[in-house]
């Protein structure tokens, strides 16, 4: 969000890597540099799809035309009808958080282009759900001390303001803006004056020192967030205590029986713990059918249960213990290392550098029960806690009621006094103190505890008041201090070589209108860093793999860090490095031209303008975690309307003068090293490999020194640079007489979908899906929704994919996508013409490959002709491509980078292991080889993917806030004139698809991966149907049924009959419902996801909870829509001794649903997570985008509108036996499941292990790490 993004402050000014390798890094690579950036936006479906880590988002540029890979061998639905999430255990996303399926709320998550998430935040994933009981006393009312309305943002993070009037008045401030024909002197008066408050955000504090935030929020309905921050973190812990608030976070949460008691009214609930804060959270339903009343009560009773009154008993203590040291080695991937590495060396004046949240392994094993509730005594009380609701809230002064009945009862030990106004000291905790996800309550006051108080609690309130800050060595010109050499990290396990520089200063935070100016002058300046090395390296064959500028606040580590990131590849490291300094250098010496002012001031205030415009569609989950990062910042919290209406404001002052020299400060200690009165990094850190493969000589030492890295730094600032030339952008790709030339000779019409219909558009009322044909054959589905105001999506799904790829053309659809995305030309117009034209439009473009489809995904606003902007764009994809071979050159190696890589995970070279065995050595659904790679060519890969695109195996789904008549006009122009092309026919049968035959010597696999540390994890998998029913072995599972449950009425073969015995309405009508539920189409794509939810559910309750063999267990099933095929597969994370433990047991909860029947309990449960789910998220067009995928694919012809319609009726409806005739079709006897377990390590006696793959195969680098987001908090819980 342009504009309340920019009322957060600076969450993340960057300029940002070419965004071919943004969403394609390997695991075995770290590229989680967890701070809020500005990322071209790599894949708007992984935008809208993947989970994204962070608070607060900023956009520095939207446009583009780039290319995203799905490995789709591991997948996750994120609906039943959808497309796949990406959840791919060959690149399995690492983050760090306390419980699993908590989405990470980085320090400054490092965040792609998204433009509708720069206020909102990030959406909560957890799967724990829980179940309502009953309170059995009414709660006592506590009076408040005083509630307050639109407070600006503490200066101690999510604390309230300093003042609390006792009898305090909701109060709405309005607004005050510039007017140009001002003088100087009121310019200068508006510029200092403050920012409007959310008008909506209301603050209060009980008496016993516990501060709230309430804000209403509509979306999603009937709906509401409650986390419980407590101020407490891994900083606070003494010597022997390092990991004790992790353990605690975890003993509270598991622990409660008031928690335990939510489960099942479609409440999911998490925590997770970092350097200062630990969070509770809850998102609930407001009431549920079988609840009396509301629900938040029995919320905030659990938390206050959580928080303040926890049970430590020994075996929650002792199963705690084994899941914390379980994750311990779990999460210690070498990313995690990279970042330890990092944060130790930027932070090496502090405490952030030595108190990781997870702690150290030797003391999580001593700590008794009374080291632990220790310190919890010492930290966890009302007035060191800050409770925060936001969702659909009928009444602010009843929830304050209910508040004070809760949590006002807390016993009179726990009090503490309201905090007075800060002193001077007490103003800077927000940059002293970092945190993850959380905030800083009056720790640094220099208040005393009243005399009247007794001595547990004065003794109480001293240990708060004396918390240690966190000080910081602040990188400001001429602080006279020397640059300290650079630090060099080396690991076998490393691919490419990746440089960190970074620079430290304290946090502005954003409070007057001058604050904001600052904000959006560097976000023009960096945007036009980041879109000079995208576009100038992009269509020659650059030395570096990535370059990075990163500018942002940090709430989690107190300050505001300025990060240079180069990776490369190690023999190419002098050349990037080079080439980096001297792009920083150009900018800060010559500046951004005017076109460049105008370009990206233009596309900030269209974004920001279409953010305020869905003030109302932001969900509250969104809202919050803006709040809390805005809080921890000491900025000012600004609705999105007032955050445009100020930007807009500000907008107008902006001079291309004051951009440049705003803009030179945040680069001056890169384009000045060295000198005197430059800034000097606070940390230069190079994270290298320990060898690197030289063709026709094999592996050789890589031998690097801190000399040669400042030498290379040096020889960058001494290149020759000239000022940026000015670019010639279009307007439109398709002129209005080469359009009226198109309909002209296509002459594009509405075909008929049917003989039977009148009409050639078919409009179902009961969903708003409207359904045509072109006459070239391209069907189209479009909805008109109100979602997203004045913005739609667009995705034209091909189908083929890589399964289209023969033996001799293995890889050859991935990269041959890859080579369109990485050309970027189309026409005659250059890439960098085509990147302006998107951020001009404010249009983001992704293009991807599957197993099955090739998708092209559009996210446009419907301002300024976005939509049919969007429209030329995808209309000159298809007809006017161009193939370069420079970019096919670029692909291939990028293929051939992330194929060396799998080794050097042990999670990519299991699962890579797995999926061979498997399916036969079938190489699309792994990465292909390089022998594979090598026999390509730009003409075998130009013809893989354009022999697909043609107009009946096309199908194109639009979703927005449009009008019929503007998206049948755009559909008209721009799809109904491309020609129309045949179908290649594939007759041989050469791309079938086969399990291995079983049994195999191959089932149980293992692969050893030489580490310096030891962790272990596993895959189980076996077969499974796809989505509609039918089998890889040839089988249609709906026949099947029709002979066991309506063989007694009809014949299979009686159509009529048979549609008259689904529809019985009275006799024999449990058969009836049963058979009609059983003959829908989705009715397999429906009882895998209940199935799912329960086996996961057991999953976690056995092998994690019951017998501590892990930290983190799933089970998920990947149904394809066109291959007849589908699997499940189980992973786990465990340590090398009790790895061969977890995987029996994981075979034993897969095996043991038939005797341990599946109870009405554990299927409602399942039921109403998945159905409030689907309620939600039909708020989101991206949601919409994917339920109307394949509505008219010819080559998923059992999907129908009945698909959508009846989604909710199906999931009601579905009984425990129908999840049983879904389960029996998974294959897990012995001879059917397959395993993979991967084992990191040092074997005793040995120096080195080798790893179980060819080491000829092993000699390419793949994409070193960089960031340092995973260190700082642990993971979710559950």
């Amino acid at each position: 969000m342009a504009s309340a993004a920019l009322s957060m402050a600076a969450a993340s000014l960057s300029s940002s890597p070419s965004p071919r390798l943004l969403d394609e890094a390997p695991s075995g690579s770290c590229r989680a540099n967890s701070r809020l950036t500005l990322h071209p936006p790599a894949s708007c479906s992984a935008l809208l799809k993947a989970r994204a880590a962070g608070g607060g988002r900023w956009l520095t540029k939207v446009g583009g035309f780039h290319a995203t890979k799905r490995c789709g061998s591991w997948r996750q639905y994120s609906h039943i009808v959808d497309q796949p999430k990406v959840a791919c255990l060959l690149e399995k996303h690492n983050h760090i958080t306390c419980f699993r399926g908590r989405r990470p709320h980085w320090p400054y998550a490092k965040e792609k282009l998204s433009r509708r998430t720069l206020l909102e935040g990030v959406r909560l994933s957890n799967k724990s759900s829980f179940p309502l009981g009953k309170l059995s006393a009414r709660p006592k009312p506590v009076k408040s001390s005083g509630v307050q309305c639109g407070a600006v943002g503490p200066d101690e993070p999510h604390v309230a303001s300093t003042s609390w009037a006792e009898d305090a008045v909701l109060e709405k401030q309005g607004l005050g803006y510039w007017e140009p024909q001002m003088s100087s002197a009121e310019l200068e008066g508006f510029l200092n004056s403050q920012l409007p408050c959310h008008p909506k955000l209301y603050r209060g504090q009980l008496k016993n020192g516990l501060r709230y935030l309430i804000l209403p929020n509509k979306v999603p309905a009937n709906r509401f967030e409650a986390h419980m921050e407590v101020h407490v973190g891994s900083i606070d812990e003494e010597e022997d205590e390092q990991g004790i608030a992790h353990m605690i976070e975890h003993v509270a949460f598991l622990g409660s029986k008031k928690r335990e008691k939510l489960l099942g009214t479609g409440a999911r609930s998490n925590a997770y713990t970092d350097f200062h804060h630990t969070v509770f959270h809850i998102h609930s339903p407001t009431s549920t059918k079988d609840s009396e009343g509301d629900l938040l009560p029995f919320v905030l009773d659990a938390l206050n249960e959580i928080a303040f009154h926890p049970k430590f008993l020994s075996s929650r203590v002792e199963k705690e213990r084994r899941a914390i040291l379980s994750e311990l080695q779990m999460m210690n991937t070498i990313e995690y290392r990279v970042d330890c590495q990092l944060l130790q060396h930027l932070h090496s004046e502090n405490k952030l550098s030595k108190r990781f949240p997870i702690g150290l392994e030797e003391q999580i094993k001593k700590w008794d029960v009374e080291k632990i509730r220790s310190f919890h005594e010492r930290w966890y009380f009302p007035a060191n806690a800050t409770l925060y609701i936001v969702g659909d809230i009928d009444s602010v002064s009843k929830t304050i009621y209910q508040i004070e009945a809760v949590f006002g009862r807390t016993t009179a030990e726990n009090e503490s006094p309201a905090p007075p106004a800060p002193s001077a000291f007490g103003a800077m905790a927000s940059f002293l103190v970092p945190k993850l996800p959380g905030g800083l309550v009056g720790s640094l006051s220099n208040e005393r505890p009243s005399p009247s108080l007794d001595q547990a609690k004065h003794e109480r309130r001293a240990r708060h008041v004396t918390r240690p800050p966190v000080e910081h060595n602040w990188s400001l010109p001429g602080s006279c201090q020397s640059v300290q050499p650079p630090q060099i990290f080396q690991h076998e396990l490393l691919q490419n070589f990746s440089i960190n520089i970074f620079c430290k200063i304290p946090v502005n935070k954003v409070r007057t209108y001058g604050d904001l100016r600052n904000v959006l002058m560097k976000r023009i300046f960096l945007s036009a860093l980041h879109f000079r090395i995208n576009t100038r390296y992009k269509s020659s064959n650059p030395p570096f793999t990535s370059i990075e500028l990163d500018h942002s606040d940090s709430g989690r580590e107190g300050c505001t860090v300025t990060t240079l990131t180069v990776t490369a590849e190690p023999r190419n490291w002098r050349s990037a490095v080079k080439v980096a300094v001297q792009e920083v250098r150009r900018l800060k010496v010559f500046g951004v031209t005017k076109g460049e002012l105008a370009r990206y001031m233009d596309a900030l205030l269209k974004d920001s303008e279409q953010l305020a415009a869905m003030i109302d569609n932001v969900p509250s989950v969104d809202n919050l975690d803006f709040i809390m990062e805005s809080d921890a910042l000491g900025h000012t919290v600004m609705d999105q309307r007032q955050g445009h209406e100020s930007l807009v404001s500000v907008a107008e002052t902006v001079t291309l003068e004051e951009v440049n020299a705003v803009g030179a400060t945040v680069l001056e200690y890169i384009s000045d090293f060295g000198s005197y009165t430059a800034p000097p990094p606070a940390a230069i850190v190079a994270c290298v490999p320990k060898s690197v493969h030289v063709d026709g000589v094999g592996e050789m030492e890589f031998r690097i020194d801190p000399a040669e890295i400042t030498e290379a730094i040096n020889a960058g600032l001494k290149e020759p640079i000239e000022a940026e030339p000015e670019l010639d952008v279009p307007k439109e790709l398709i002129s209005s007489a080469q359009l009226e030339e198109l309909l002209m000779l296509q002459k594009p019409s509405f075909s008929h979908l049917s003989p039977k219909l009148s009409s050639p558009i078919l409009f179902d009322a009961e969903t708003g899906i409207t359904q045509l044909q072109l006459s070239n054959g391209i069907p189209v589905n479009y909805k008109i929704t109100q979602n997203e105001a004045k913005g739609g999506v667009m995705r034209l799904i091909v189908g083929g994919g890589r399964a289209n790829e023969t033996p001799d053309s293995r890889g050859s659809v991935i990269v041959g996508v890859r080579t369109l995305s990485e050309g970027g030309r189309v026409g005659n117009f250059s890439r960098e013409q085509v990147e302006l034209f998107c951020v001009n439009h404010l249009i983001n473009c992704s293009l991807e490959s599957t197993e099955e489809f090739i998708c092209m995904e559009f996210r446009f606003t419907l301002r300024d002709g976005g939509m049919r902007a969007a429209f030329q764009l995808l209309h000159m994809v298809l007809e006017h491509n161009v193939w370069l071979e420079d970019a096919f050159d670029r692909a291939r190696q990028l293929y051939l980078s992330y194929y060396r890589a799998i080794p050097k995970s042990l999670e990519r070279a299991t699962a890579h292991k797995l999926m061979m065995a498997m399916l036969d050595g079938d190489e699309r659904f792994v990465e292909p080889t390089p022998q594979s790679l090598q026999k390509l060519t730009l003409p075998l890969v130009r013809d893989a993917v354009m022999d697909q695109f043609v107009g009946d195996n096309m199908e194109v789904s639009i979703v927005g806030d449009f009008t019929k008549d503007e998206v049948e006009s755009c559909i008209l122009d721009y799809l109904g004139t491309v020609r129309p092309k045949k179908s290649i026919v594939e007759t041989d049968g050469s791309n079938k698809i086969f399990f291995r035959t079983s049994p195999s010597d191959l089932q149980s696999q293992q692969v050893f991966l030489k580490d310096t540390d030891e962790r272990a994890c596993a895959y189980l998998a076996g077969p499974a149907p796809n989505r509609w029913g039918l089998t890889n072995d040839g089988r249609d599972l709906f026949q099947s049924m029709d002979n066991l449950y309506v063989s007694n009425v009809i014949t299979s073969a009686d159509e009529q009959n048979l549609e008259e015995a689904l529809n019985l309405p009275n006799k024999d009508g449990e058969k009836s419902l049963t058979c009609k539920i059983q003959h829908h189409p989705l009715f397999f794509g429906i009882t895998m996801g209940l199935l799912a939810e329960i086996i996961n559910s057991r999953l976690f309750t056995t092998v994690r909870d019951s017998l501590g063999l892990t930290y983190d267990v799933s089970f998920e099933v990947s149904l394809f829509d066109r291959l007849n095929l589908g699997w499940y597969v189980v992973s786990v994370t465990s340590t090398p001794g009790k790895v061969y433990k977890a995987v029996d047991a994981c075979k034993n909860v897969l095996r043991g649903l038939n005797s341990n029947k599946i109870t009405q309990r554990e299927l409602d449960r399942a039921k109403r997570t998945l159905l409030m789910k689907h309620e939600a998220e039909t708020k989101s067009n991206a949601y919409w985008l994917g339920l109307l995928a394949h509505l008219q694919a010819s080559s998923v012809p059992r999907k129908d509108i009945s698909c959508i319609r009846d989604l909710p009726w199906l999931y009601e409806a579905a009984t425990i036996e129908d999840v049983y005739v879904a389960y029996n079709q998974l294959k897990i006897d012995e001879d059917s499941l397959y395993s993979c377990i991967g084992i990191a390590g040092m074997p005793p006696g040995e120096d080195s292990v080798p790893l179980e793959v060819d080491e000829s195969e092993i000699h390419h680098p793949g994409v070193a790490p960089s960031g340092r987001g995973l260190s700082t908090m642990t993971r979710p819980t559950t």
